[in-house]
Parts: C-alpha cells; sequence; structure tokens
C-alpha cells in the first residue's frame, strides 16, 4: 500500500480499536488527514452492534512511525456539520447487557449478543432487536435535552417537545451521519427536559490518538474508563499491567481543539491515528458523562517524532486556553525578571514556554499522579519538582470526570530540547 499525501478516512470502526487489524489507510511523515467524523457517545451507545461504546475512524498508517517513536497532530480545522443533536444523563438497563452495557450488549428476550437494530417510532423505546423486535437500548436519558444549532454554528438553542420531536423524524438529516455509519441516531429519543437553554458552541475532538498495543475497546482507551475492562467477563477483559497498553486516545479534553498540537506515542507499527467524539461544546469535565455529540470534518497534518518515547499523550493548547499562569512571559515580564534577577546579583533566568501533559487514572487523584510522574520520567526529573512547577506556574485542569486531567506549566527550553519539542512549543507559542 503506497502512502498518500492526503488521505480521506470516511470508514469506521466496530467499536474495538484492533491492532491486529490492518490498516486500510496510509499517509506520508508530513501529510495530511481528513475525516468526516460520526457523532461519539451517545448513538454508538443504543447502538449494540458496536462494541465500544464510540464509533471512531479506522485508524492510519503514518509512514516511518515505528515503536518507539511517537506522532506529533497538528489540528488544522474541526467543522460541526450536524444542524443539531440530543445528550444528557446516562442510565444503564439492568438485563440488556453482560457485565458492560457500552461493550456487550444484548436482547433481554432472545438473549442476541450485539443485536443488529432497527428504529420504530419516537422515544426511549424506539431501538428495536432486529432478530425478535425487542426494545433493546443498552442505556436510557435520566435528564436530557435536544439542541439545535444556527447556520453559523456559534450558538445552539435547546428544543420544546414539538421541536425535538420534529428533529427525530429526520434523525440522520439533523445529525448529519455518515454514509458509512451504524449508529442510532440519538435525537429518536426526542428528549426535552431543557427547554430554551442558549449554549455557545466550541468544537474539539473528543477522540484523538493513536492505536493501542492490545484491542480495547474505543472508549475504553484511557486510565478511567478502562477500569471497566479490568476482570470484565467479557472477551477485552485485561488485568490491571495490560490496561498500560492503552494510548489514552479517548480524553474528553475541550483543549484538543482547531490550532492545538497533540503528540502521541506509538505502540504498534504505523502509530494508527484515530479520531472522533467530536462534542460542539464541553465545559471541564463533562460533568454531566455526556455532551453534544455531533457529526463533523476534521482536517490534520502528522508529523513523525523519531526516538520521542513517550508514555502518553502530550499537548500544546492554543494559547487562549493556557492556564494564566503557564501562559509565555511577554518581552515586559521578561524585562522585570531580568532587572530583578539584576537587582539580586543573578546573570541568568530559565527561558521558558509551556507544556501540558495528559495523565488518566482511576479517579482525578490518580490521573494527576499519572500526569505528574509521565512529565518527571519525560524530563528525568523528580516528582516534586513537576509539583512545584506546576503549582507556580501552571495548574491542574480536569479533562474529563472521573480520571483525565491535564498537567500543565512553564518548563525551561532546554527541558523541551531534551524530549525534541522545542521547536513544536516555539512553533505553537512564539
Amino acid at each position: 500500500m503506497k502512502a498518500k499525501q492526503t488521505v480521506y478516512v470516511n470508514k469506521f470502526t466496530d467499536g474495538i480499536l484492533d491492532p491486529a487489524k490492518e490498516m486500510e489507510y496510509k499517509v506520508r511523515d508530513g501529510g495530511h488527514i481528513v475525516a468526516n467524523t460520526t457523532p461519539g457517545c451517545w448513538g454508538p451507545m443504543i447502538t449494540p452492534a458496536l462494541k465500544g461504546g464510540h464509533e471512531v475512524t479506522r485508524p492510519v498508517y503514518v509512514e516511518g512511525a515505528e515503536v518507539g517513536d511517537a506522532i506529533a497532530i497538528r489540528i488544522q480545522s474541526i467543522e460541526v456539520t450536524s444542524i443539531g443533536t440530543a445528550s444528557g444523563n446516562d442510565k444503564p438497563v439492568e438485563g440488556r447487557f453482560t457485565g458492560d452495557p457500552f461493550v456487550d450488549g444484548k436482547c433481554p428476550n432472545c438473549g442476541t449478543e450485539n443485536p443488529d437494530t432497527y428504529i420504530e417510532g419516537i422515544g426511549q423505546q424506539a431501538i428495536r432487536c432486529q432478530v425478535c423486535g425487542e426494545d433493546v437500548t443498552p442505556f436510557v436519558f435520566t435528564n436530557a435535552y435536544t439542541i439545535a444549532f444556527e447556520r453559523n454554528k456559534e450558538v445552539g438553542l435547546t428544543l420544546n417537545k414539538q421541536a425535538a420531536r420534529k428533529v427525530a423524524a429526520d434523525a440522520k438529516h439533523y445529525m448529519g451521519t455518515p454514509e458509512e455509519s451504524i449508529q442510532n441516531p440519538v435525537v429518536t429519543f426526542a428528549p426535552h427536559d431543557i427547554v430554551g437553554a442558549i449554549a455557545r458552541l466550541r468544537p474539539f475532538l473528543g477522540q484523538l490518538g493513536t492505536t493501542p498495543s492490545r484491542a480495547l475497546p474505543d472508549s475504553h482507551n484511557a486510565g478511567d474508563f478502562g477500569q471497566f475492562l479490568i476482570g470484565a467477563p467479557h472477551s477485552y477483559g485485561v488485568t490491571e499491567e495490560e490496561l498500560e497498553e492503552r494510548t489514552d486516545g479517548h480524553m474528553d479534553i475541550n483543549r484538543v481543539r482547531e490550532g492545538a498540537v497533540l503528540i502521541c506515542p506509538v505502540k504498534v507499527e504505523g502509530g494508527g491515528v484515530y479520531l472522533g467524539d467530536m462534542h460542539a461544546m464541553q465545559g471541564d469535565g463533562e460533568i454531566a458523562g455526556h455532551t453534544t455529540d455531533v457529526s463533523g470534518i476534521v482536517s490534520l497534518q502528522v508529523e513523525v517524532l523519531k526516538g520521542v518515547n513517550v508514555e502518553g499523550p502530550i499537548l500544546f493548547p492554543v494559547e487562549e486556553d493556557l492556564p494564566y499562569l503557564a501562559k509565555p512571559f511577554s518581552e515586559k515580564e521578561k524585562r522585570k525578571a531580568k532587572a530583578l534577577g539584576k537587582e539580586w546579583g543573578m546573570e541568568e533566568i530559565e527561558d521558558s514556554l509551556p507544556i501540558s501533559f495528559i495523565g488518566t487514572g482511576a479517579n482525578l487523584n490518580d490521573a494527576t499522579t499519572n500526569g505528574m510522574e509521565r512529565a518527571a520520567k519525560a524530563f528525568e526529573i523528580e516528582v516534586p519538582e513537576v509539583m512545584n512547577r506546576s503549582t507556580i506556574t501552571g495548574s491542574i485542569e480536569i479533562g474529563r470526570h472521573p480520571g483525565v486531567v491535564t498537567v500543565t506549566f512553564l518548563t525551561p527550553k532546554h527541558y523541551l530540547e531534551k524530549i525534541k519539542m522545542k521547536a513544536i512549543a516555539s512553533e505553537q507559542y512564539e
């Protein structure tokens, strides 16, 4: 298979990221990936034929990427194509799954595992087993809404019952569902608990990363959701040690948006870059468990970083998204610091730039520890130094509750040089 300068991705996984499957897309080092992504959580969650809780793009082989390298992914553009969507808090339905409703749905009547389904009517009983016609959705809403976006995709408005049912009646049209997607559109449920609320759009990717070195459900490719796999009764169950083979591609960090640069570990030959789970907006933490899943068009550029062996993702957000204390210093601030140093008889002061290490774990404390340990290992320093730097020149911010964080701080340029990321940081912030 010859690598292309630009690959156009319009096919999706069955919810499983499987390194044993041959990658049918191949892009050159320095090339571009353009994808029409499917909505993330809720559509796949009510489609038991999908085994991972999401429906992400099939992985792309990046020419020259070998195990032990990293891939820099520059997010060049993100465009929402959905006209509307629906979301809300979830409640698993007992009897409609074996051990994990995201992974091993089953029909409560005929017992078919991961059954194909069809839609009959509107509402939370509309998803039916193809074999016997039973109501088969593994999840229902507790409190939820349908939201529509205006033409410029700058604001959205939550809809009343009549408008929500109008959207449900032409669900794939309003959600802009890609042709190759098999998910049931969540707007079919027509929720309308919150009516007339206005929300600003700022789209980002909840899933962006590289393929793990063992087959994992896509939504569980993270340290928090991955906990559900430890000792699980289905075929994707893992031990705590085996979960370390994840790549943390499922982050739900709202700073993974247009203009950001994400550094991802390579754990299989070619890296296997995949993406999806676009959200129209989300506050830190995705505290409701879910947000506004949408279809969209994404353009990425990829670059292989040879010999850059990172344990998890590293993010260079757009400057606007940096914590106040981690923003690059202005020339005026640098002059003041140099004058202060001279006053105290100091010739040398640090020349620094921001960096964000992603940490994941069973809870936010574990995720914070994970992020700090990854930073310390990368720079060959002690964790207490990371703690100090992130306290006075940065911040710990929640990506997703319960267990994804960013450990952000200003770091000396010679630290960045050591891990071959000075050029990327300089390009992003100087």
